[in-house]
């Protein structure tokens, strides 16, 4: 198993099991629950959710999911920015750990920049820290300006991670915050890293992973596991799409592979702002 180290020293699987728009819909239910499951099984330990994803219901599955198994998965979940008061964030917390089932979250990231100061969000975290309701903190979508005035709070240097739109198609974060982030060793978290399946029917994609045995998802998968400060979230309710994916931790791709992918997805030449969905 590829492992990603914390800025604290613990280390988590480098692949993880995204939940956006998982627990949508009760005809797939059972198997969104048996593919959370399988993953844990399979090392996919980190498993990402938010209360924003179906306003709850992604959190309520996870927790059925990991009932009777707590102690073998890494959860992380996101606050809403508008509830990122220093009260704020501790009540959404509460309502997060009773829909997971839990006594405790051990990744707490601010799910994007609102309104709401820095300071208060670090505040609430930190008093949530103390309470032993989180056991780490982050953020989520702050660009490197974002990232430095997040830096610069008390308290700010304590975020464990970044969760951005990072994939073969987004390499804007290649020009100044990839670096930025592992001058101060906080790895990156890459949610939608098949861009929400795009990348499955790309055409040069499909072709360099047909020559190289492997399929177009552990292709993009393998290329973000390249680096050792890169957690990657791909969101699946299949079992079957779940072993695709978990497989490309067996990938290792060398320089000729790297060079054909950078023709196909060039690296950024200049800055450019964040993007997100």
């Amino acid at each position: 198993m590829r492992e990603v180290t914390l800025p604290g020293g613990e280390r988590v699987p480098a692949l993880g099991q995204g939940t956006w728009h998982i627990g949508d819909h009760k005809g797939t239910r059972a198997e969104e629950i048996a593919t959370l499951k399988e993953g844990l099984d399979l090392g996919l330990s980190l498993i990402d959710t938010a209360e924003m994803y179906g306003e709850g219901a992604a959190e309520e599955l996870v927790g059925e999911a990991i009932a009777g198994r707590r102690d073998q998965a890494f959860i992380v979940s996101k606050v809403y920015p508008h509830n990122a008061t220093r009260r704020g964030v501790i009540a959404a917390c509460e309502r997060s750990l009773k829909r997971l089932g839990t006594d405790r979250i051990d990744l707490y990231l601010l799910h994007w920049r609102g309104s709401v100061p820095f300071a208060q969000t670090i505040a609430g975290f930190e008093d949530l820290k103390a309470a032993g309701k989180i056991r780490h903190y982050g953020v989520s979508n702050l660009d490197i300006g974002d990232m430095r005035e997040w830096w610069a709070s008390a308290g700010g240097r304590s975020v464990a991670t970044n969760q951005i739109l990072y994939n073969l198609t987004r390499r804007g974060p290649e020009w100044d915050l990839l670096p930025w982030l592992a001058e101060r060793h906080i790895p990156l978290m890459a949610y939608s890293p098949i861009e929400q399946a795009a990348l499955l029917e790309h055409p040069g994609l499909v072709a360099f992973a047909r020559e190289h045995a492997m399929t177009p998802a552990q292709a993009a998968l393998a290329w973000l596991m390249r680096r050792d400060d890169v957690i990657v979230i791909p969101k699946t309710g299949q079992r079957a799409r779940l072993r695709e994916n978990a497989a490309a931790r067996d990938i290792v791709l060398d320089h000729a592979h790297l060079a054909a992918l950078d023709r196909l997805f060039p690296p950024p030449r200049k800055a450019r702002a964040l993007e997100m969905l």
